[in-house]
């Protein structure tokens, strides 16, 4: 069994290499690859979650455990991390074990890069962001990668904590500013929820037309951040509808589920993406344990090249 630690993964990781696994996995969610259901757990105490998501393909095969210790920032510690698995397909055995927490926060950005890529306007310039932690810094960096963000409004519950992420993201080189739910909205080309939020952040009437908006924080039953009107007034896309339906925000459609598009699909040019420049477009990210797997691949040669004398 072979190991790359945490410092190591997180050494290796780049948002090109996150980007380029992103639309790899999206495409084989759609092709030949398998996903199987998601296992949700928690700890001895029950606000301390984790999952199981696992997929394989023809040539590999693995799963991801995720876990959220919430009480983990009072320790120094960061609430998210990540655990990647690849078998060794000829015997059954784990052949790489990769703590890749760092990892997810671009894997789960580079999901939400590759939508932004392939659905939002061309010209989207102001970004709105909800959340003010970690995954949020990640989800605007990666998004002003693909398009030229003038402006990011965010949105956060925590005032000091808002500060200190306008401030991040200023250190970044992105104009950003404080901003309440409805102006944010209001003003946003893109609207990116990035919370643990269990109901919708904002009213559907203060998305604009023409606006491309992202879920990336539902990956659980009970999750919530988009109101549902929106649906109905939104194309729809996700990472992969029968996960999505039952973890992601999309659990909360009642509306014709032939109506959400496998993003996979828009990028094969088997499914229309943004039809015109006033369609809302709606993308639901639950995270796909294969774009886990598909950026390990990739981290693996490049530490094996690394490594080699």
């Amino acid at each position: 069994m072979k190991f790359i630690s945490e410092e190591e993964s997180a050494a290796l990781i780049s948002h090109e290499m996150a980007f380029e696994a992103a639309c790899e996995a999206l495409v084989a969610v759609v092709q030949d690859a398998v996903l199987f259901p998601a296992v949700l757990a928690h700890g001895s105490s029950p606000a301390n979650r984790f999952s199981i998501k696992s997929a394989s393909t023809g040539t590999f095969a693995g799963l991801k455990v995720g876990s959220f210790w919430p009480g983990n920032p009072d320790l120094g510690l960061p609430r998210h991390n990540s655990v990647i698995l690849l078998l060794d397909q000829g015997v059954g055995r784990v052949e790489w074990v990769i703590e890749a927490g760092k990892v997810n926060a671009y894997r789960t950005a580079a999901a939400d890069a590759v939508a932004t890529d392939a659905l939002a306007r061309q010209d989207a310039s102001t970004l709105a962001i909800f959340g003010a932690g970690n995954q949020a810094l990640f989800e605007c960096i990666a998004i002003a990668r693909k398009r030229s963000i003038t402006k990011v409004l965010v949105v956060a519950r925590d005032q000091v904590k808002g500060d200190a992420f306008v401030a991040a993201l200023r250190n970044e080189g992105l104009n950003a500013q404080q901003s309440a739910a409805q102006e944010a909205c209001e003003q946003a080309d893109i609207v990116v929820t990035a919370t643990p939020a269990r109901a919708p952040l904002f009213f559907a009437d203060w998305i604009r037309p023409g606006t491309h908006v992202a879920s990336m924080g539902s990956d659980a039953a009970g999750k919530q951040e988009l109101p549902p009107e929106l649906f109905d007034r939104a194309a729809l896309f996700c990472d992969y509808p029968a996960q999505a339906v039952v973890m992601g925000d999309l659990q909360h459609f009642t509306g014709d589920r032939a109506r959400i598009v496998a993003l996979g699909d828009v990028l094969l040019g088997r499914a229309e993406g943004r039809t015109s420049p006033d369609q809302i477009t709606v993308f639901d990210s639950s995270g796909i344990a294969l774009q886990d797997l598909t950026i390990a691949r990739k981290l693996i040669s490049a530490f094996e090249g690394t490594t080699k004398p």
